[in-house]
């Protein structure tokens, strides 16, 4: 960033090491408590919420606009410049079709030297991502993890849009259907 940036901590932002937030994540859920993958996602949406602010001061500064004015493919570029500098990681955001968008991160630090569990487990991640779409949107989006490097995936592949559109895919995955699959059957 510039010296004539907006400070992070001016978003009431702070710093914490990848090893702080990785022994939370693994405490909150080693006993496999439900309410903790849900803890994990409110916890994401509140710190979304500065990062909400941060993103767009840091896109109004490289573009001289708002987040919301930018094209998706400009969008996904500066978010992923962003988060790179935070040592987030990498993504790349795409549209799949008119219902949803992937976000996909080949290298995200939640999920980086997890254990395979056979499961997504990147729930901060899916929390900070609903509250930045639906900032930069102004609609109510969800987020779903369809794809995690946890799970044995290459990398992790969140899907952003509409509620109802997300739950269906959702529970077609819980019967056995691939999330690809379901998406060609939403109209």
């Amino acid at each position: 960033m510039s010296h004539n940036a907006v400070p992070l901590s001016h978003h009431r932002l702070v710093a914490v090491s990848r090893s702080a937030l990785d022994a939370l994540r693994r405490s909150l859920l080693r006993d496999g408590d439900a309410g903790a993958a849900t803890a994990l996602r409110e916890a994401g949406y509140a710190a979304g919420e500065g990062h909400v602010a941060a993103l767009g001061d840091w896109v109004r500064e490289r573009r001289g606009v708002a987040p919301n004015q930018l094209s998706l493919e400009q969008f996904s570029e500066d978010a992923s410049a962003y988060f790179s500098e935070l040592g987030w990681g990498a993504m790349h955001v795409t549209s799949l079709d008119d219902a949803v968008v992937a976000v996909d991160a080949p290298d995200w630090w939640e999920s980086a030297g997890q254990e395979q569990t056979g499961r997504p487990e990147c729930h901060l991640t899916t929390g900070m991502l609903a509250a930045l779409f639906q900032s930069v949107a102004g609609a109510e989006l969800g987020v779903l993890e369809v794809e995690c490097r946890s799970a044995g995936d290459a990398r992790c592949r969140f899907l952003v849009g509409a509620g109802d559109v997300l739950a269906y895919v959702h529970d077609a995955m819980t019967h056995g259907t691939a999330y690809r699959d379901a998406l060609a059957r939403v109209e």
